[in-house]
């Protein structure tokens, strides 16, 4: 592709293009989640909570099917996208900027639920305890956390099986394609650098949004062993992306793609 220029930017900045490629594919997700509420939840669930909710792709989903639900995330023109989002359906503008480490909510949630990969922007291993103790705050007894991201494999290479990806999503004449790859993984600081790039094309501009991030890594190991730490949360039964409640999965050493039903304690 030819752009006509390259633009160093944050893509959730930009929220119009990073919702038509995350926003499109949220039927999965959906079904998925309140399969999970169904089956592994301890109470009905009808008031939802995002942590690093973004563009609120499932978020006002969830809230033309009824549910009360409620997000947070640091970008703020994320959040403006959001409420706007919802506002245009008639719906509460319930999300709102913040720390997905460090919140509060006015009343308990029975359910949370973070699906895509968000959990390691946390940066280091207090936040990600702190991450996790808010979310037990937050949840009424028996409620759940349904937590989805990336494990880094223990391999005797030391290599991902899986180390770069591009999606592609058009709506109307507005067209995005994405590509993400990493970089570089330092296990022992436990950062992985990523690379993405966003090629929009509209009627009258071609461009790309370029970003590199960081991300922390877990291995199967590390995130039981955080996990271990956190008393009032219990782990229930692990899926993969394929986003099957009828197919559990074992998770291992090599593990990549992971997502932990978690149940608030008794």
């Amino acid at each position: 592709m030819m752009n006509d220029e390259v633009i160093d930017a944050k893509l959730y900045d930009y929220p119009e293009y990073y919702d038509l490629l995350f926003g499109s594919d949220w039927k999965a997700e959906f079904d998925f989640l309140e399969a999970c509420f169904a089956k592994h939840a301890r109470r009905p669930v009808r008031r939802l909570f995002e942590p690093a909710c973004g563009t609120g792709r499932l978020m006002v989903k969830f809230a033309a099917a009824g549910y009360e639900i409620s997000g947070n995330d640091l970008s703020c023109k994320a959040i403006e996208y959001c409420n706007a989002r919802l506002e245009r359906r008639g719906l509460p503008p319930t999300a709102a900027v913040g720390d997905m480490a460090r919140f509060r909510m006015p009343r308990k949630v029975d359910a949370a639920f973070s699906t895509i990969n968000s959990f390691r922007h946390v940066p280091s291993e207090q936040a990600a305890e702190d991450h996790l103790r808010c979310v037990a705050a937050v949840l009424a007894i028996g409620g759940l956390y349904v937590l989805g991201f990336h494990l880094t494999p223990v391999t005797p290479a030391g290599r991902q099986a899986c180390d770069q990806e591009s999606w592609s999503a058009r709506r109307g004449r507005l067209a995005v394609l994405s590509r993400m790859w990493s970089i570089s993984v330092d296990r022992r600081r436990r950062r992985e650098r990523v690379g993405m790039t966003l090629d929009v094309h509209t009627p009258n501009r071609r461009f790309r949004l370029a970003e590199e991030m960081i991300f922390r890594t877990y291995t199967a190991r590390q995130f039981r062993c955080l996990l271990n730490r956190i008393v009032q949360l219990e782990l229930v039964e692990t899926y993969d992306f394929n986003y099957d409640v009828d197919q559990p999965v074992r998770i291992d050493a090599k593990t990549e793609d992971v997502v932990y039903v978690l149940r608030k304690r008794r």
